[in-house]
């Protein structure tokens, strides 16, 4: 008696979420789901439209507009450790349609990632796999957890990766050379985005590799779609590098820019004792189980024998592609927000495998795929009335606008502790390289530079002390603080309470921000 009631209560429960799981997807069984899914992708990116621009963004608007790529500097007068098509590509947002151009660009990107997930998700499913895995994908590139503001290289490579792997598919399928061709040189193009983004190579070499051993290729068409994937993928790598010779860039000069400085600023992150990167790890791991991404590929994980057991070749190509973002994600060392976005290619392919199931592992892919959908509807509503209640500050907007309605023609600004939005919104240029605290702490780590900018002639009009001169190295911040305050007077408070300095002799009216005093910002990255 007591053993039947207490199973009663609990198939109650479970009852009711089978029961919810089977109304929704009844809505989801729909040939508009796929897209309603895209143009929902497109429509929840384009509030960031309302929303100044950020530090990345503004910092590649920068490097872009004073683009001269000399000998020893791939962009001139700034440094910045991105590949030459994405400032490429801001070049021409900016040119377009200005600074904040660039996040209609990603909203079409969140749109393409959705249709090409489903594409996806059809070649290694069938329809129903297709329709969940475009409802994830909207949700997941558009909740604020991660980021539904700002727009960079990793959001940008989304639905060129993603059709990178669903052209591997297709080679394998019809042992085409020509598929295998534009899947290698997408899986190359991504690389342009962001340095990092090798996933698609990866996945691409695995799945060739499993393929044969299963028998599903003969060597020959091994081979051959190796060729052509290689050969595809060489075509964007090879025009990058005939651009930089044509342009009379030294090629270590371009080398080091897009991976020797990443080796040297792991260097610099790993011997930090500042403690935010690692409070920045453990809030990364908290969104992506808020948002439904780490429950998704944890399914994948639990149930990866039996996929293994369906299709080795194919489970083992999105273990290698999870594997590699992961350490991607890992080995970038600040852990913002918005390096979760790789991982949703290899998120796509994880629910495609198990949303397709009538079987439980299939009812509960598709019940976390509903909580994904509800928590960036539940946070996108959080977002909203925190914003329309005026709780969201603009403290670098309100700082640059201010610094802007005070300044002469030819005054110049550096922001210690990298605000390239504080600079972008100032109208100032920077006589300084570094826009970002990282490549300064790497390249300058004795601020040597910085102090012999400030000690000369073409010391910069304004200095805000964005970051306290003494934040990352207690002796030579000093001796920068004492250059400072000897060159510079106080000239009023920046947002927060940071001051702001102005050159001896210069005269200039006090800037006065009128700032946002509501609360913080959530920021998913610099």
């Amino acid at each position: 008696m007591l053993g039947a009631m207490t199973q009663t209560r609990t198939a109650t429960p479970l009852g009711a979420v089978v029961r919810a799981e089977r109304r929704v997807a009844r809505l989801v069984d729909s040939r508009w789901t796929v897209a309603v899914a895209a143009a929902a992708a497109f429509l929840l990116r384009l509030p960031g439209l309302t929303r100044p621009v950020r530090a990345d963004e503004a910092g590649f608007e920068l490097v872009a507009r004073a683009w001269q790529p000399m000998a020893d500097s791939v962009y001139g007068a700034y440094f910045v450790d991105r590949p030459p098509l994405l400032i490429a590509l801001f070049k021409v947002s900016d040119a377009l349609g200005g600074p904040l151009f660039i996040r209609v660009l990603g909203a079409l990107a969140c749109a393409g990632l959705v249709l090409a997930a489903a594409a996806v998700a059809r070649l290694v499913a069938d329809e129903r796999a297709a329709r969940w895995t475009a409802v994830a994908m909207a949700a997941l590139s558009t909740n604020v957890l991660i980021d539904a503001v700002a727009v960079k290289g990793e959001l940008l490579a989304l639905p060129v990766l993603m059709g990178s792997l669903g052209l591997s598919l297709v080679a394998v399928r019809d042992r085409s050379w020509r598929a295998a061709l534009v899947a290698g040189l997408l899986a190359g193009l991504a690389i342009g985005f962001k340095q990092n983004l090798v996933g698609g190579a990866v996945f691409a070499a695995v799945l060739y590799l499993g393929s044969w051993r299963a028998r599903r290729l003969a060597r020959r068409e091994l081979v051959r779609l190796a060729t052509a994937a290689t050969a595809g993928f060489a075509v964007p790598v090879l025009a990058t590098l005939g651009w930089a010779l044509a342009a009379g860039v030294r090629l270590h000069t371009l080398w080091y820019a897009v991976y020797g400085f990443r080796f040297d600023a792991s260097r610099v992150l790993s011997d930090a004792t500042d403690t935010a990167p690692t409070v920045r790890a453990g809030l990364l791991v908290l969104v992506a189980v808020g948002a439904g991404m780490l429950l998704i590929i944890g399914g994948f994980v639990v149930h990866i024998r039996g996929e293994w057991a369906d299709d080795a070749p194919l489970t083992a190509a999105v273990a290698a592609l999870l594997v590699v973002d992961v350490v991607g994600l890992v080995s970038g060392g600040s852990y913002w927000r918005d390096y979760l976005f790789p991982l949703l290619p290899g998120t796509a392919l994880c629910a495609a495998l198990l949303a397709r199931r009538a079987s439980r592992r299939g009812r509960a892919m598709r019940t976390v795929i509903i909580a994904a959908t509800a928590s960036t509807v539940l946070c996108l509503v959080g977002w909203t009335a925190y914003n329309a209640g005026g709780l969201q500050e603009y403290d670098e907007h309100d700082t640059g606008l201010a610094l802007r309605a005070v300044a002469e023609p030819g005054d110049t600004l550096v922001v210690y502790g990298g605000r390239a939005d504080v600079q972008l919104e100032s109208g100032l240029s920077s006589p300084y390289a570094y826009l970002w605290s990282l490549p300064m702490r790497t390249l300058d780590p004795d601020l040597v530079e910085l102090r012999e900018l400030v000690g000369s002639d073409e010391a910069p009009t304004w200095i805000v002390e964005w970051v306290g001169f003494r934040h990352w190295d207690a002796r030579d911040g000093a001796l920068l603080d004492e250059l400072v305050q000897e060159r510079y007077v106080p000239a009023g408070t920046a947002c927060g309470d940071r001051p702001i300095w102005l050159l001896r002799d210069e005269d200039r009216p006090t800037p006065e921000p009128e700032c946002h005093d509501g609360g913080f910002e959530f920021s998913s990255g610099p």
